[in-house]
């Protein structure tokens, strides 16, 4: 397959445009908002945890850099975020356009001493100004953005020249047992104990089918590279359940 013949963006049922794909997505996650954090770490048999130490890892030097600026976007209820600010010297900041996710990762932020700076946006416009930001981080966000093209091209816009970019990301198993496994798993656990714990059918229905839709690995490096982003590469996780996508937006030299 193509770069050309990827989806364009996340199609929830019954959506017909990306502005109607964005609003049911939005009103999803607020629906589930309450119980995201349990749901997040029951589903996932907590190994949610592990995947995020590796985006940390990936993440650090930057981190340790007291001059940076970070962005963790679609940051959810702020995990990622209180993982960032708990280690990093540069300044964090967490962007989401869901508002009941952002008033749990400011009640979360609170209770762990610290004042999270929290942007209400939405991925694709962005209120930054271009060549701002040292490193953005995505986890398991950008399935949902409703045009991935767009997405990418927003972000290349308001990272410096050698900023970077990491998008943790649910993926495609190659392992023809993970695959069987994981596939069972997503049909039919996943949503009775998401529709039984957060009251939302229609939420864990999407998951699943938004993951199958989304591009494999190997493909959302290239639409980073078509975007611009040079050294792209990935690195499956469990099994390929999920990736770690990183990559660098063009230097541009002055002579």
């Amino acid at each position: 397959m193509s770069s050309t013949e990827f989806a364009s963006g996340t199609t929830p049922p019954g959506t017909r445009d990306e502005q109607q794909a964005s609003r049911w997505v939005e009103r999803m996650f607020a629906r589930i908002a309450p119980r995201y954090d349990l749901l997040n770490h029951l589903l996932s048999f907590n190994i949610d945890r592990s995947w995020r130490k590796v985006l940390l890892q990936r993440a650090a030097p930057v981190l340790g850099n007291g001059d940076a600026r970070v962005l963790d976007l679609c940051c959810g209820t702020g995990d990622v975020l209180l993982d960032f600010q708990k280690v990093a010297k540069a300044r964090i900041y967490g962007a989401d356009f869901c508002h009941p996710m952002l008033t749990a990762t400011q009640r979360k932020a609170q209770n762990s001493g610290f004042d999270a700076l929290l942007i209400e946006a939405d991925a694709l416009t962005l209120p930054i100004a271009e060549n701002s930001l040292d490193l953005i981080s995505i986890s398991f966000g950008f399935r949902n953005l409703t045009n991935y093209r767009g997405g990418l091209a927003e972000l290349y816009r308001v990272l410096k020249p050698g900023g970077q970019l990491l998008i943790l990301e649910f993926s495609h198993p190659s392992s023809s047992f993970v695959k069987a496994g994981y596939s069972l798993y997503s049909r039919i656990v996943l949503p009775l104990v998401g529709t039984i714990v957060s009251g939302s059918r229609e939420a864990y229905d999407y998951l699943p089918d938004s993951i199958r839709k989304f591009p494999q690995a190997h493909q959302l490096c290239e639409l980073m590279r078509v975007a611009g982003f040079v050294g792209a590469e990935f690195r499956l996780l469990t099994g390929g359940i999920a990736a770690l996508h990183a990559g660098t937006k063009s230097a541009v030299f002055v002579l």
